[in-house]
Protein backbone atom coordinates (compact mmCIF):
# COMPACT_ATOMS: atom_id res chain seq x y z
CA UNK A 1 0.00 0.00 0.00
CA UNK A 2 1.34 3.46 -0.90
CA UNK A 3 2.15 5.84 1.93
CA UNK A 4 -0.24 8.77 2.19
CA UNK A 5 1.38 12.19 2.59
CA UNK A 6 -0.06 13.96 5.64
CA UNK A 7 0.31 17.67 6.20
CA UNK A 8 2.40 18.09 9.40
CA UNK A 9 -0.16 20.54 10.82
CA UNK A 10 -2.72 17.73 10.88
CA UNK A 11 -1.40 16.18 14.08
CA UNK A 12 -4.51 14.14 14.85
CA UNK A 13 -3.88 12.17 11.69
CA UNK A 14 -0.33 11.44 12.82
CA UNK A 15 -1.43 10.19 16.25
CA UNK A 16 -4.33 8.01 15.09
CA UNK A 17 -2.79 4.98 16.82
CA UNK A 18 -1.24 6.87 19.74
CA UNK A 19 -2.10 6.48 23.37
CA UNK A 20 -4.92 8.48 24.93
CA UNK A 21 -2.74 11.36 26.07
CA UNK A 22 -1.03 11.71 22.69
CA UNK A 23 -4.40 11.78 20.92
CA UNK A 24 -5.91 14.35 23.32
CA UNK A 25 -2.87 16.63 23.17
CA UNK A 26 -2.68 16.28 19.39
CA UNK A 27 -6.29 17.32 18.88
CA UNK A 28 -5.92 20.28 21.24
CA UNK A 29 -2.70 21.44 19.58
CA UNK A 30 -4.29 21.04 16.15
CA UNK A 31 -7.17 23.35 17.06
CA UNK A 32 -4.80 25.81 18.73
CA UNK A 33 -2.88 25.93 15.46
CA UNK A 34 -6.03 26.50 13.43
CA UNK A 35 -6.89 29.50 15.61
CA UNK A 36 -3.44 30.99 15.09
CA UNK A 37 -3.57 30.38 11.33
CA UNK A 38 -6.93 32.19 11.18
CA UNK A 39 -5.39 35.20 12.96
CA UNK A 40 -2.09 35.38 11.13
CA UNK A 41 -2.10 37.17 7.82
CA UNK A 42 -4.84 39.56 8.89
CA UNK A 43 -4.15 43.22 9.45
CA UNK A 44 -4.79 44.52 12.96
CA UNK A 45 -7.88 46.30 11.63
CA UNK A 46 -9.27 43.19 9.91
CA UNK A 47 -8.59 41.00 12.94
CA UNK A 48 -10.54 43.46 15.14
CA UNK A 49 -13.36 44.03 12.64
CA UNK A 50 -16.85 43.07 13.76
CA UNK A 51 -18.62 41.07 11.07
CA UNK A 52 -21.46 39.63 13.16
CA UNK A 53 -23.95 41.30 15.51
CA UNK A 54 -22.03 40.18 18.60
CA UNK A 55 -18.67 41.64 19.59
CA UNK A 56 -16.93 38.49 18.30
CA UNK A 57 -13.82 39.17 16.21
CA UNK A 58 -10.89 36.99 15.22
CA UNK A 59 -8.63 39.04 17.51
CA UNK A 60 -11.16 38.82 20.34
CA UNK A 61 -11.40 35.05 19.97
CA UNK A 62 -7.63 34.68 20.32
CA UNK A 63 -7.55 37.03 23.32
CA UNK A 64 -10.37 35.03 24.92
CA UNK A 65 -8.66 31.69 24.26
CA UNK A 66 -5.41 32.92 25.83
CA UNK A 67 -7.36 33.76 28.98
CA UNK A 68 -9.14 30.40 28.88
CA UNK A 69 -5.78 28.58 28.64
CA UNK A 70 -4.56 30.43 31.75
CA UNK A 71 -7.87 29.85 33.51
CA UNK A 72 -7.91 26.08 33.06
CA UNK A 73 -4.26 25.10 33.37
CA UNK A 74 -2.21 27.49 35.54
CA UNK A 75 -5.11 28.67 37.71
CA UNK A 76 -6.32 25.15 38.48
CA UNK A 77 -3.21 22.96 38.30
CA UNK A 78 -0.35 25.31 39.24
CA UNK A 79 -1.74 28.55 40.67
CA UNK A 80 0.73 31.28 41.41
CA UNK A 81 0.34 34.49 43.38
CA UNK A 82 -2.55 36.47 42.01
CA UNK A 83 -3.94 33.61 39.89
CA UNK A 84 -7.69 33.66 40.33
CA UNK A 85 -9.97 31.33 38.42
CA UNK A 86 -12.54 33.37 36.49
CA UNK A 87 -15.93 31.96 37.16
CA UNK A 88 -18.61 34.24 35.75
CA UNK A 89 -20.06 34.56 32.27
CA UNK A 90 -19.43 38.31 32.46
CA UNK A 91 -15.70 37.72 32.96
CA UNK A 92 -15.57 35.36 29.99
CA UNK A 93 -17.47 37.78 27.74
CA UNK A 94 -15.23 40.67 28.82
CA UNK A 95 -12.19 38.67 27.70
CA UNK A 96 -13.23 39.29 24.06
CA UNK A 97 -12.85 43.06 24.51
CA UNK A 98 -9.85 44.46 22.67
CA UNK A 99 -7.47 47.18 23.82
CA UNK A 100 -5.31 49.41 21.62
CA UNK A 101 -2.24 47.26 22.32
CA UNK A 102 -4.00 44.07 21.13
CA UNK A 103 -2.24 43.71 17.79
CA UNK A 104 -2.24 40.52 15.73
CA UNK A 105 1.39 39.86 16.63
CA UNK A 106 0.95 40.56 20.34
CA UNK A 107 -2.20 38.43 20.57
CA UNK A 108 -0.54 35.56 18.69
CA UNK A 109 2.50 35.70 20.96
CA UNK A 110 0.38 35.87 24.10
CA UNK A 111 -1.71 32.91 22.96
CA UNK A 112 1.35 30.87 22.00
CA UNK A 113 2.90 31.56 25.41
CA UNK A 114 -0.33 30.63 27.20
CA UNK A 115 -0.53 27.37 25.23
CA UNK A 116 3.12 26.55 25.94
CA UNK A 117 2.54 27.15 29.65
CA UNK A 118 -0.57 24.96 29.55
CA UNK A 119 1.39 22.16 27.85
CA UNK A 120 4.18 22.43 30.41
CA UNK A 121 1.75 22.30 33.35
CA UNK A 122 -0.37 19.49 31.90
CA UNK A 123 2.81 17.49 31.28
CA UNK A 124 3.46 17.33 35.03
CA UNK A 125 0.31 15.37 35.79
CA UNK A 126 -1.32 12.07 34.91
CA UNK A 127 -4.63 12.23 33.05
CA UNK A 128 -6.37 10.99 36.20
CA UNK A 129 -4.96 13.82 38.35
CA UNK A 130 -7.86 15.67 39.98
CA UNK A 131 -8.04 19.28 41.12
CA UNK A 132 -10.89 21.22 42.70
CA UNK A 133 -12.83 23.54 40.42
CA UNK A 134 -14.66 26.40 42.18
CA UNK A 135 -17.98 25.64 40.47
CA UNK A 136 -17.81 22.08 39.19
CA UNK A 137 -16.17 20.30 42.08
CA UNK A 138 -13.33 17.93 41.23
CA UNK A 139 -12.15 17.77 37.61
CA UNK A 140 -9.48 15.54 36.12
CA UNK A 141 -6.79 16.63 33.72
CA UNK A 142 -8.42 14.29 31.18
CA UNK A 143 -11.71 16.19 31.53
CA UNK A 144 -9.95 19.56 31.22
CA UNK A 145 -8.16 18.45 28.04
CA UNK A 146 -11.43 17.28 26.49
CA UNK A 147 -13.12 20.51 27.56
CA UNK A 148 -10.29 22.58 26.05
CA UNK A 149 -10.54 20.63 22.78
CA UNK A 150 -14.25 21.47 22.68
CA UNK A 151 -13.74 25.13 23.61
CA UNK A 152 -10.85 25.68 21.20
CA UNK A 153 -12.50 23.81 18.30
CA UNK A 154 -15.71 25.78 18.77
CA UNK A 155 -13.85 29.08 18.59
CA UNK A 156 -11.68 27.86 15.69
CA UNK A 157 -14.94 27.36 13.79
CA UNK A 158 -16.01 30.90 14.66
CA UNK A 159 -12.63 32.21 13.49
CA UNK A 160 -12.94 30.23 10.26
CA UNK A 161 -16.26 31.88 9.45
CA UNK A 162 -14.96 35.35 10.36
CA UNK A 163 -11.83 34.83 8.27
CA UNK A 164 -13.92 33.70 5.31
CA UNK A 165 -16.07 36.82 5.65
CA UNK A 166 -12.93 38.95 5.80
CA UNK A 167 -10.87 37.67 2.87
CA UNK A 168 -12.43 34.45 1.63
CA UNK A 169 -9.79 32.18 3.23
CA UNK A 170 -11.20 28.84 4.40
CA UNK A 171 -9.89 25.55 5.71
CA UNK A 172 -7.60 24.48 8.51
CA UNK A 173 -4.28 25.40 6.91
Amino acid sequence: MAEIAIEPDLGPLLTRTGDERAVLESFLDFHRGVVLRKLRGLSDADAARRLVPSATTVAGLVKHLALIERNWFPCLFAPGPGDVHLSTEEEAVASFTLADEDTVERLATTYEQACARSREIAGRFDLDHVVPHPQLGDVSLRWVLVHMIEETARHAGHADILRELTDGATGTI
